[in-house]
């Protein structure tokens, strides 16, 4: 299929430059620019919109090098042939620095926490404790979600030195932990010492099953990407839950870290909720106006994705047939990851999904690593340099030609921010969002909501919500259309 992409470059390119010459050669300067902007020529999605993008903006590669040469780099060129929306598309210096089907791995003290402002101190800051990763250096100490911490190293947080304190700071350092009601700090004379490590994330964070009547309630605390390796560790997990007869599945995405994946990974793990819908279309993609029509006349199945029948050649999914599914997203910069809002859209013309928490923001567009060859594969690039290119070049549809580029409104809104002096337990049924989903789930109805944020509090820093505005939630599709 290499072929048909190849063949596609090569119509479009003949369309762009008739009075190019066959013995023209690129000078050697201009190589990485001159890839850059017919890799946006070709795939950017929004192509049409940028003038000095157009097809007809240079008639010749003579013109078209004469433009190039007024750029100071290729970042800058780059740069200008993006919107000034556009903050997914990127371009990469080195490529050698992507590995998308690694397990994902960090280097940190394993608890994620979030900031807020002193009452009555505005300079100083509380931190309090959201979650400890297992198996970190953290799990090993004693500190548990739902405490408070306002010094490090004996050193008083405040707006302008916790990030350099916390984040950025030593690889070992010791917590001073106060009480705190939600106006006053005391001082416990606790204190904790935490150390940075190469981390590899748990794909599953919690994994429960709850009986509440006739139902047998799944609950899964997702944190890590939706990648290559996750998927096969998730479908462990369902086997669990398929041996428990599960029924109704609760997916908590509160603390999921987002980043990019593949559209194929997330239709695994919607065949894991679902399995009835083999061969059925779950996702269709569109592409630019030049692109688009060139796949459905070529290869229209490229630019569909549907429920797979096993996992991979030898495994069978571990599916589960629901007809129902609630998806826990919180947090006030949900922006996915994309990967979430697809499997919401994907998913909702097969069957029931209930989406708690607060509003996305739409993220429904794909990027793709284009390298610098002759069909913007891997393969063949031009191995002088190593520069690639990222940028958005597709919109997701359901299969009933259903986008969301507004976003989802939950069935049922939590607060921006968790009540932190009323965290609960993870994976305990008093934990007070889980307790309201589980009504929820169990009768198809909840208490009223409480108050948000009855203390006033100033939050201004999520470790969490740091990590995927980091990811920026860009969904990196894994090649074009039958590449590989």
């Amino acid at each position: 299929m290499k072929h048909l992409l190849k063949a596609f470059y090569l119509v479009i390119l003949a369309i762009f430059f008739v009075q190019c010459s066959k013995e023209y050669n690129l000078p050697e300067n201009l190589v990485v620019k001159d890839f850059v902007w017919k890799g946006l020529n070709a795939y950017y999605l929004h192509q049409d919109d940028i003038k000095d993008l157009s097809d007809r903006r240079f008639s010749s590669d003579q013109q078209l090098n004469a433009y190039l040469t007024g750029f100071a780099d290729y970042n800058t060129l780059f740069s200008s042939l993006v919107l000034t929306s556009d903050v997914k598309s990127s371009l990469l210096g080195d490529y050698t620095s992507l590995n998308n089907h690694a397990p994902r791995t960090g280097f940190l003290n394993g608890m994620e926490f979030g900031i807020i402002e002193e009452p009555n101190n505005a300079q100083n800051v509380i931190g309090y404790v959201t979650h400890i990763l297992p198996n970190s250096d953290a799990a090993t100490k004693n500190i548990l979600r739902g405490e408070f911490f306002n010094a490090v190293d004996g050193i008083q947080l405040t707006q302008t030195n916790f990030e350099s304190l916390l984040i950025n700071g030593a690889d070992t350092f010791n917590l001073t932990m106060v009480n705190f009601d939600g106006t006053t700090v005391t001082p416990n004379t606790k204190f904790v010492s935490l150390e940075k490590q190469i981390y590899d994330y748990d794909t599953v964070f919690l994994e429960k099953t709850f009986t509440i009547g006739t139902d047998n309630i799944g609950y899964l605390m997702y944190h890590n990407n939706f990648s290559k390796t996750s998927i096969n560790n998730l479908n462990n997990t369902f086997l669990n839950f398929k041996n428990q007869s599960v029924n109704e599945l609760i997916l908590d995405l509160r603390y999921n870290i987002g980043g990019g994946s593949f559209a194929k990974n997330v239709t695994n793990l919607a065949t894991m909720i679902t399995g009835q819908f083999t061969d059925a279309v779950f996702i269709k993609e569109e592409w630019n106006s030049k692109a688009q029509p060139w796949f459905e006349a070529n290869q229209p199945d490229s630019l569909l994705t549907k429920f797979p029948a096993k996992l991979n050649p030898t495994t069978n999914f571990n599916s589960l047939n629901l007809t129902d599914v609630y998806i826990v997203l919180n947090g006030n910069n949900f922006s996915g990851s994309s990967a979430v809002e697809l499997l919401i859209n994907s998913l909702k013309p097969h069957i029931n999904v209930h989406v708690i928490g607060t509003n996305t923001v739409g993220n429904n567009t794909g990027a793709i690593t284009l390298y610098n060859s002759e069909d913007y594969d891997f393969e063949l690039r031009n191995e002088t340099h190593t520069v690639a290119i990222q940028p958005i070049v597709l919109s997701f549809l359901n299969k009933n030609d259903q986008t969301y580029e507004n976003g989802f409104m939950p069935n049922i809104a939590l607060c921006p921010n968790e009540d932190i002096l009323d965290l609960g337990i993870l994976g305990d049924q008093s934990e007070p969002i889980l307790d309201r989903v589980l009504e929820y789930v169990s009768t198809g109805s909840t208490s009223p909501s409480v108050a948000c944020n009855a203390n006033g509090l100033t939050f201004l820093y999520s470790s969490i919500d740091f990590q995927r505005e980091i990811d920026k939630g860009v969904f990196i599709r894994q090649d074009l259309p039958n590449n590989n």
